[in-house]
């Protein structure tokens, strides 16, 4: 500061009577005063009188004496100028004002900082001559400390707001108190999940060797000062190391850590919860003072809510990541459940599940199955093309009974799954691969294992539980997707080799005519179509034909289809009538019972005898699409037959058609599916494009040429989509004399 100046009167030797009895009652008035007051005379500045609080503030004991300069008294304030700035006021008699100044009182080891507002001003006789130098002052060290402290919690709190890492936050505490109080030592340890253990959390000055020995120590009864405070959960005093029993199995740490004194705070969270202990040790044996219980209190409160900040912060990071995980988890089992949903045959599915394993669950996976007592190895993934290879090499298949110590065999006897943190014991590259652990998990099917996914580490990473469970629900998942495709390739077969017998492997050589077929199921596998179509002998020289479709789709259709077909072969040698057969087939429909009835048919059936003029043909529509004449000219005309629909309940009116069909002439029969299917745009192809597809045909088309055109013009309409319903074409073309 700046001192406040009054102008110089005179020089003074000694004070007057007089100056001497104002000072001598200054003195008294501030006797019992917290405020400082000396009295100087003469340019020695010889201490005259002074106060019991300026005594005090200058160390008491040995320097309570007056009659003495004050640079004898006092030594280390001529080092700080503090002497030059009384011969200042002595020489000039003008005032000097200082704030908040720093005073070092004492030396060595005894010095103490301290804080003081203080004035000095001349001592002035009667005759206004200076005759010495007179103080007065009020220590300011506690307030600065208090506003220090104040500042550093601020601090302290903002680090603890912006979420700073919770040992730095702990670090800067200790450092605080530490300077603060310069003759302590400040430690803070951590207490567990469960509040049984203490951790190093910070402990700037005391030596590493001491805060190794002490990570760890247990909350309990007599184990030193800090374990004993978060056992009883309050504060715990040792004034002396040496001697107090809490520190017996201690004693010999904290001697070579120069340790005398330890007291110990303990951090409570809510609910009382032991949060961990805050350490003030001292090299002397020594009790806490009021400011030393005050400072512990404050900050043990500081560290309580940075460690439950800490806490918080490490709560919902870990619910984060649970959060994030179960996503995780739960895409991943998605895009599994996806990626298996398709139309898999069960070696696909397999080796698509080696593949979602890789490198999801482990960087190696295999899949083996058990087939006719032996293990083969149907599929092996990962993360290089390598590495796949040397775990495909084991793929032989390998007798099961001599595989008992292999973990795969013991899986598949067991069906349960197996897991160990070893190289698998039985034979395979696991050297070469790296392998450090496996996971062997059954698949199941009807509670039977028939197969196994082994999962194989590669490095430190755990098969722990949580990917020990993933790996089962996959498991599990790929284990029904593979029994559904197992399941449906083996109905699809079935309704292969059912399709399979209901449609003719060849057409059969026609005398005078020529046959062609078109048939495109709109289904595949289990979806068996409803159209059909069939040419067969009559026994006497003609032929039948026909050509329909059954109202719905699967197996009830192919009853249906196999009892029409069935039903015309039989009774057609039997009945010259066209109509007398498609009634037949008519009353066998009806007569199914109610579990058997699969709804109405449509269909077109005639007769084909050769003639000299071409064919002689007689047919019976019943219900069906009409059947299309193509003439020699190109010209595409409906044959007109009328009749209802068959297998309804109500006897159809059928009507029999008979004409001829020329040399180079052909008939057309073909299915709804044809005209109804759909291009691009929704429309449909409809009657008015066949009969442009079937005249747009080369001059005397044969009926295989008749089939090839139409159908190149239904794919160039549909442009490859998959079409709603089955398409069928019987073409008759009668042949020249």
């Amino acid at each position: 500061m700046r001192p406040e100046r009054e102008p110089r009167t005179g020089e003074g030797t000694r004070p007057s009577p007089a100056v001497r009895d104002r000072d001598d009652d200054l003195s008294v008035l501030f006797g019992m005063s917290t405020a400082l007051f000396a009295s100087m005379a003469g340019p020695a500045h010889v201490l005259e009188a002074a106060n019991p609080a300026f005594f005090t503030a200058i160390g008491g004991g040995q320097r309570e004496r007056t009659g003495v300069p004050l640079g004898d008294l006092m030594p280390e304030l001529e080092a700080q100028g503090f002497l030059r700035l009384l011969d200042q006021v002595y020489m000039t008699g003008e005032r000097h004002v200082g704030r908040d100044t720093r005073v070092v009182i004492g030396a060595g080891s005894r010095a103490r900082e301290a804080y003081f507002d203080f004035t000095y001003e001349a001592r002035r006789d009667a005759g206004g001559n200076v005759v010495g130098v007179r103080m007065i002052g009020v220590e300011t060290t506690q307030a600065k400390h208090a506003r220090r402290l104040a500042a550093e919690q601020r601090a302290l709190l903002e680090q603890i707001a912006r979420q700073a890492p919770l040992p730095e936050v702990l670090e800067g505490m200790c450092r605080v108190i530490e300077e603060l109080s310069p003759d302590v030592i400040v430690s803070v340890l951590l207490a567990d999940e469960e509040g049984r253990r203490l951790h190093h959390g910070a402990a700037p000055s005391l030596p590493a060797f001491y805060n190794q020995a002490i990570d760890g120590i247990a909350a309990g009864e007599g184990v030193g000062s800090c374990g004993t405070a978060a056992h009883r959960r309050r504060m715990v005093i040792v004034t002396d190391i040496a001697t107090d029993p809490l520190w017996d199995g201690f004693r010999e740490l904290a001697a070579r850590a120069g340790l005398a004194a330890c007291w110990s705070t303990p951090i409570l969270g809510r609910e009382e919860r032991v949060l961990g202990t805050f350490g003030m040790y001292h090299r002397t044996p020594r009790a806490p003072q009021d400011a030393d219980l005050a400072l512990a209190g404050m900050f043990v409160d500081t560290a309580a809510l940075a460690v439950e900040r800490h806490h918080a912060e490490r709560d919902r990071r870990m619910a984060d990541a649970r959060e994030k995980a179960a996503r995780d988890d739960l895409s991943y089992l998605l895009t599994v459940s996806t990626a298996l949903a398709g139309p898999l045959e069960e070696g696909q599915t397999l080796r698509r599940l080696a593949e979602l394993a890789v490198p999801a669950l482990a960087p190696l996976a295999a899949v083996d199955v058990l087939e006719a007592g032996r293990v083969h190895r149907v599929a092996a993934a990962a993360v290089t093309g390598r590495a796949r290879e040397l775990l495909a090499s084991p793929g032989a298949a390998r007798e099961f009974l001599e595989t008992e110590d292999d973990a795969v065999a013991r899986v598949l006897a067991t069906g349960l799954t197996e897991v160990a943190r070893r190289t698998p014991a039985g034979p395979g590259p696991w050297e070469e691969l790296g392998v450090t652990g496996y996971l062997c998990v059954p698949l199941m099917d009807r509670e039977l294992p028939f197969g196994v996914l082994s999962l194989y580490a590669t490095d430190d990473a755990a098969l722990d539980g949580h990917r020990i469970a993933l790996a089962e629900e996959v498991a599990r998942r790929a284990a029904s997707a593979a029994h559904n495709a197992r399941q449906y390739a083996q109905r699809a077969a079935l309704a292969r080799d059912l399709q399979t017998g209901l449609l003719l492997p060849d057409l059969p050589d026609v005398p005078g005519a020529q046959m062609a077929a078109f048939y495109h199921p709109a289904g595949q596998g289990l979806d068996i179509g409803g159209d059909f179509y069939d040419v067969f002998p009559r026994g006497d020289g003609s032929w039948s034909f026909v050509l329909g479709d059954v109202c719905g789709r699967g197996a009830k259709a192919a009853t249906t289809t196999a009892l029409v077909r069935h039903t015309a072969r039989a009774v057609a040698p039997l009945l010259d009538d066209p109509v007398a057969v498609v009634k037949a087939v008519d009353r066998a429909l009806n007569d199914r019972n109610a579990q058997q009835n699969n709804g109405f048919v449509t269909l077109v059936y005639g007769h084909l005898t050769p003639a000299r003029d071409g064919l002689a043909v007689e047919l019976v529509r019943a219900g069906h699409t009409l059947p299309l004449l193509l003439d020699s000219g190109h010209t595409v005309t409906p044959v007109e037959a009328h009749g209802g629909l068959i297998g309804i309940g109500v006897p159809p009116r059928l009507d029999a058609v008979r004409f001829t069909l020329r040399p180079t002439e052909s008939l057309v029969l073909y299915t709804d599916g044809i005209t109804e299917c759909r291009g691009e745009n929704t429309e449909q192809y409809g009657d008015a494009r066949l009969a442009k597809a079937l005249a747009s045909t080369p001059a005397h088309p044969s009926a295989a040429e008749i089939v090839r055109k139409l159908t190149e013009d239904i794919r160039a309409f549909t442009d490859g989509r998959r079409v709603d319903d089955d398409q069928a074409a019987l073409v008759v073309t009668a042949e020249g004399p």
